[in-house]
């Protein structure tokens, strides 16, 4: 039976991602887990997030999440990130006065701003919560049978760019362009919520159970 663990640091929608998982395809066993052993014998690992980074990151350190993801990734295995878990992959986020992250893309997020506004001058709610269209910028097999401008739903007040563009698989505009989706090798990631995104959502989700991890 394939296998696929959600890292349990305590800062995730780990119910929400189980529960998708499970919905897409029931026969696969999924491990909501903090332990390192049913962490790195699943056939695919997801690292999720929701909260302040500075408290994700805390957590991470402290239970050694970080050097289970370091060693997931090098392994070769299929790992997907879901928002503060993708902003967790960056080299830094300017959240709580600055924090320094995995390291695993070069890249920042910065906040939207307080006083955020459109193309047009309008004020835009920060956070960003809601349905955004996302575009996708390099085919990657997680996008099968995904349209191109498919909408995900998006929870967060700051936003990611990547130092080298030629990572970035999907972004989206509010009031700027931002990155929403990276992927390297046996990595993807993202910004919006999968798991909360219905019929595209889904289908990502079950595209990264069949994927192999190859570009």
């Amino acid at each position: 039976m394939s296998s696929v663990a959600v890292i349990d640091y305590g800062m995730g929608n780990l119910h929400s991602v189980a529960k998708a998982l499970e919905h897409v395809a029931p026969g696969i066993e999924v491990r909501v887990t903090a332990d390192p052993d049913q962490i790195y014998s699943a056939d695919r690992v997801i690292l999720p997030g929701v909260g302040a980074i500075r408290d994700c990151m805390a957590e991470i350190r402290r239970l050694g999440v970080d050097e289970e993801v370091r060693q997931v990734i090098e392994s070769g295995k299929p790992f997907l990130g879901i928002c503060v878990g993708y902003q967790a992959l960056m080299g830094h986020s300017e959240e709580n006065g600055g924090v320094d992250c995995l390291g695993h893309f070069a890249g920042n997020a910065p906040f939207f701003g307080k006083d955020h506004r459109d193309h047009n001058g309008e004020i835009l709610k920060v956070p960003h919560m809601g349905w955004n269209e996302v575009r996708q910028q390099r085919a990657h097999p997680l996008w099968a049978g995904i349209e191109d401008g498919s909408r995900f739903y998006f929870v967060h007040s700051y936003y990611v760019k990547v130092e080298d563009p030629s990572l970035v698989a999907g972004c989206c505009d509010y009031g700027l362009e931002f990155d929403v989706a990276v992927a390297r090798d046996n990595v993807f990631a993202v910004q919006f919520h999968p798991e909360k995104s219905q019929k595209a959502g889904l289908q990502l989700l079950q595209n990264f159970l069949n994927w192999d991890g190859k570009p």
